[in-house]
């Protein structure tokens, strides 16, 4: 193990001892400085500085996770009044070293990194509690923290992992964001290819189906879910020239029973970085209960296709069509040629 690595899952540790286990218990906000910070102040500052929000984009998880970090970070600032301060995304074998992700993405750019505040303008990080995103109380309370600061220089870093649910909140802004990244990817296989070119993402590896782990359970979709849906979606795309491109771990003959269809092409041995990219370019794109490919579903502007129960919402547009994993109706699908038509139509504009 690498030394940072230890040293990042030691002090990990014992922040989850001190902090995530006594998180909603009465006396959580106690154990934050800047809790009492509000409490003990009498009057309200008069000096206002412009002061700054930040999540951390979780050192030892995957990009999926720290995605959802970082997109947390940049909505309540928003929502609290503040500017967002970036923090690198890391590599997660060996935390807080700076990641291939960071420019692959491009979400950094035009964005004041958190390193410089502290190091060049004298801001310092104060950390708020965790908090309920729909709680009012939590809320009025991590606002009343952040107005007791605002005669000092202030990053106000989030607990790790501080959750928001509808991502899709900044969904705009990172499209942008990775659209305009000073990268070259990958060529995509789809341009070897002639007709619709449909991604479908299958959870493997860290997932498997008969797990005792209720959390490792919530994120299985057996690859009969996948087989139905694209049964389906392949009625109501007949008579058109399609591309099926599989995303997962695994062996080819592991999934060839389940997907008896035509021009399928299984992308098992795919670095990390270019599947996300295909997925994001997809023209149909069929995501799994993952942050992996929730995310390039956020950056996509195809039509996604997506389970209904899942941890972050979805944003009400007419090309997310969201189906029960249980119940699939064929109805569903009835708009995706007028979809697909009218992708190509503002693709071309």
């Amino acid at each position: 193990m690498h030394i940072r690595e230890f040293y990042y899952k030691g002090k990990a540790k014992i922040r989850s001892m001190v902090y995530n286990r006594n998180y909603r218990k009465k006396w959580y906000p106690f154990l934050y400085g800047s809790y009492w910070h509000m409490r003990l102040q009498h009057k309200l500052p008069e000096k206002r500085y412009q002061n700054y929000f930040a999540a951390r984009p979780n050192p030892g998880a995957g990009i999926g996770h720290q995605l959802a970090n970082w997109i947390a970070g940049y909505w309540f600032a928003k929502q609290f009044g503040l500017l967002f301060a970036h923090i690198c995304f890391s590599d997660s074998r060996i935390p807080y070293t700076k990641s291939s992700w960071e420019d692959f993405l491009g979400f950094g750019r035009g964005e004041v990194r958190m390193e410089e505040l502290i190091k060049e303008k004298n801001y310092r990080i104060v950390r708020i509690p965790m908090f309920g995103e729909s709680k009012e109380q939590d809320m009025g309370m991590i606002r009343s923290i952040i107005r007791s600061y605002t005669n000092q220089r202030v990053v106000f870093l989030a607990e790790q992992d501080q959750f928001y649910s509808d991502q899709y909140g900044v969904m705009e802004v990172i499209q942008k964001k990775f659209q305009n990244a000073s990268v070259e990817r990958e060529k995509l296989l789809y341009e070897e290819e002639d007709g619709i070119h449909i991604a479908v993402h299958i959870r493997r590896g860290d997932v498997t189906e008969n797990s005792s782990n209720p959390n490792i359970q919530m994120r299985w979709l057996d690859t009969g879910y996948y087989a139905r849906v694209l049964k389906l979606l392949l009625k109501k795309l007949e008579g058109r020239k399609f591309q099926i491109y599989i995303f997962s771990q695994g062996t080819r003959e592991e999934f060839q029973k389940d997907f008896p269809f035509p021009n399928v092409h299984y992308c098992l041995d795919m670095t990390a970085q270019n599947t996300f990219w295909h997925l994001t370019q997809a023209d149909i794109l069929i995501i799994s209960k993952s942050s992996f490919s929730y995310k390039p579903a956020l950056l996509s502007s195809g039509i996604i296709i997506a389970p209904k129960n899942f941890w972050h919402g979805y944003p009400k547009l007419e090309r997310w069509i969201v189906v029960d994993e249980e119940h699939i109706q064929e109805e569903v699908f009835s708009s995706v040629l007028m979809l697909l038509e009218n992708i190509g139509d503002s693709k071309e504009a």
